[in-house]
């Protein structure tokens, strides 16, 4: 195989051209096999395996460098840049990230997962270039969905402005602005960029706008004949009209088509912006003609494609949520469902299509979604912004500024709260308590299983305010589902196991371990309460306060950052009241991004499972006595 012979890019580069195509075959033969052992985005990386090649090819890097978007689409850049040998580690505890970190290599120029991200970082890196008389070229690659966010636009408008060299590459499959391909679309774009157009162009150029008095206006008539052409041929003047020569639509499976136009812009000297079209999936037949299915797919079967088939089917958080939004629409016209280019992700196709006028999917653009929401609610309507835990983040000034400040009836369904797994850091939800309980008006619940998850989002619908639901990815519990929905009592906890000795007080997915711990200590002669907190705002303090002045010891478990958590409210609730006495032991995650693994392995290694939550509970019992005052942290770090 060519790619045995890869440890980097200047490898790459002593590879014959005509051999491209071939070495292109094996990547994603490679990039198959170990994400159908692995899980993660197979269609995307699939997509731009020949971008990846002809990029590597035509540019020096890593001196060059590659800013990829969001991230979904580097495996193939990850194979070529040294990692090869660990490719099969991708995703896993202690292996490779899915997604490009500076940390793991010198290739890797800035750490994604989010979207829209790399045009405004890469425009930063040409700006300190130039501040330090250095000479690289930055290439920012982007897709369409990408594109459409604010972010993207205001760093294109910048670039546009500053009249720099940047290149930015926007990598389309999917979008209908792009019906040209073909032989003379990619004919014109070869012969427009090449170096007899591009030196005639701005020789014109300056010679009509020195012909005194009527130059300028020559040179205007010029370029509005040479962009009705383009605007005939190719879906540019938005780009040139930002200050971006436009070049394409190019096939971006074309290996040589994509070097020539690269080779041809790799000199400009000022801001590129290049079309390229690709298909989701290319080479996977089955990633092909499903590529949303296979965007991110757990492990499948090479051959087939077809999943694991998991023995026993429990209903996910998320399927619980869609379902009920159904539900409830049913039964009232005023529930409204919006989400940020994640309807199959956030559990709405059913609601999509049963309710298409009350379904809103606003793509990568997450701060319109909430205030697009806070605009509905202002007219009447019960919307639903139904937006990952670590999204949101992105619409944080919304969220104060247009639905609290407002107190507006908006639901922030908050899907993937807590630790996710193996897309880790840039993906896990464990800041939204922290980002959200400080805002007045906002009530913030955690539901213990599914079957609570489908009443909390019923009182969510109820309530004449701003609210948050937070509930974490994967398969729920099992538990039986109530046919009927119930509105629970705003502000109020459950009582699960009474106790004297201490009360572990927990929220949302964590109650169950916190139960099962109770029962253990229990059993081992410590008399443990458990209390369901279910809502972080507003606290049941009166439940609080009767149980810590009961057993002296308070321990609180979350799966979320513990600076300003479930924990510091409950700190905080203490200290207000003045019960010094009563020692506090907060069990949740410490100060420092986590890493990507199993959901299992993370919540095992910081103590978040049972074994972890009884081993903590008991050493905290059987360390303290009642005139200690401190509130203790436990924090694992290692």
């Amino acid at each position: 195989m060519i790619l045995d012979t890869i440890n980097s890019p200047d490898d790459l580069r002593q590879v014959a051209e005509e051999e491209l195509p071939k070495l292109a075959d094996e990547l994603r033969e490679t990039i198959i096999e170990t994400v159908s052992k692995t899980g993660g985005h197979l269609a995307p990386s699939l997509g731009v395996v020949d971008l990846t090649v002809a990029l590597h090819y035509a540019f020096d890097t890593p001196k060059d460098k590659i800013i990829w978007d969001v991230g979904h689409q580097a495996y193939a850049h990850k194979l070529l840049t040294g990692r090869r040998d660990r490719f099969k580690t991708l995703r896993q505890y202690g292996g490779i990230s899915g997604f490009p970190k500076r940390e793991e290599s010198p290739y890797d120029n800035f750490n994604v997962g989010h979207a829209s991200t790399s045009i405004s970082a890469a425009l930063g890196m040409v700006a300190a270039r130039d501040i330090k008389g250095e000479d690289f070229r930055v290439i920012a690659v982007i897709g369409d969905g990408s594109i459409s966010a604010g972010l993207a636009f205001e760093g294109l408008n910048q670039a546009g402005h500053l009249k720099k060299n940047l290149i930015v590459i926007l990598n389309d499959n999917e979008m209908s602005i792009s019906p040209n391909v073909g032989a003379l679309s990619a004919y014109l774009n070869r012969m427009m960029t090449g170096n007899f157009y591009t030196k005639l162009r701005q020789e014109t150029k300056n010679f009509l706008q020195n012909i005194p008095r009527v130059g300028e206006s020559m040179f205007n008539i010029a370029k509005k004949a040479e962009e009705s052409i383009k605007g005939f041929m190719a879906p540019g003047l938005l780009f040139e009209e930002l200050g971006f020569q436009y070049v394409g639509p190019i096939d971006g499976h074309r290996i040589d088509h994509l070097l020539e136009t690269f080779r041809n812009i790799k000199d400009f000297t000022w801001p590129v912006l290049i079309h390229v079209i690709t298909k989701k999936g290319k080479g996977c037949e089955f990633a092909e003609c499903n590529p949303s299915q296979y965007h991110g797919t757990p492990p499948f079967d090479p051959e087939t494609g077809k999943a694991a088939v998991k023995k026993q089917k429990v209903m996910s958080y998320t399927d619980v949520f869609g379902q009920t939004m159904v539900k409830l629409a049913e039964d009232n016209d005023k529930v409204i469902a919006i989400t940020a280019a994640m309807s199959d992700g956030t559990g709405l196709e059913q609601f999509a299509a049963q309710y298409p006028d009350r379904f809103f999917d606003v793509g990568i653009a997450e701060s319109h979604g909430v205030t697009f929401a806070c605009g509905l609610a202002a007219e009447g309507m019960r919307p639903v912004a139904a937006i990952y835990s670590t999204f949101m983040q992105r619409a944080y000034d919304q969220v104060m500024h247009d639905l609290c400040l407002q107190n507006l009836p908006v639901t922030l369904a908050l899907d993937r709260a807590g630790l996710v797994g193996e897309d880790g850091p840039t993906h896990h939800g464990v800041f939204d308590i922290a980002y959200l309980r400080h805002l007045p008006n906002m009530v913030i619940m955690a539901p213990k299983d599914e079957n609570e998850l489908q009443h909390m989002l019923k009182t969510a619908l109820e309530y004449h305010g701003p609210t948050a639901l937070r509930y974490p990815r994967g398969t729920g519990l099992g538990v039986p589902m109530d046919q009927e929905l119930k509105q629970l009592p705003v502000g109020k906890g459950e009582m699960l196991q009474d106790g004297d000795d201490v009360v572990i007080i927990a929220i949302g997915n964590m109650v169950r371990p916190a139960q099962e711990a109770g029962e253990r200590l229990k059993a081992g002669g410590i008399n443990a309460a458990v209390m369901n907190a279910r809502f972080v705002k507003p606290l049941d303090e009166e439940l609080i306060l009767r149980l810590a002045k009961k057993t002296g010891r308070i321990v609180t478990v979350e799966e979320h950052a513990l600076q300003g958590g479930f924990g510091s409210a409950v700190l905080e609730c203490i200290e207000d009241n003045r019960l010094s006495a009563v020692k506090v032991l907060r069990i949740g995650l410490p100060d420092r991004f986590i890493e990507h693994g199993l959901q299992a392995v993370l919540r095992q290694k910081y103590g978040l499972d049972t074994d972890g939550i009884f081993a903590s509970v008991k050493d905290f019992v059987e360390k303290t006595s009642l005139k200690a005052v401190a509130p203790v942290t436990n924090i694992k770090t290692s």
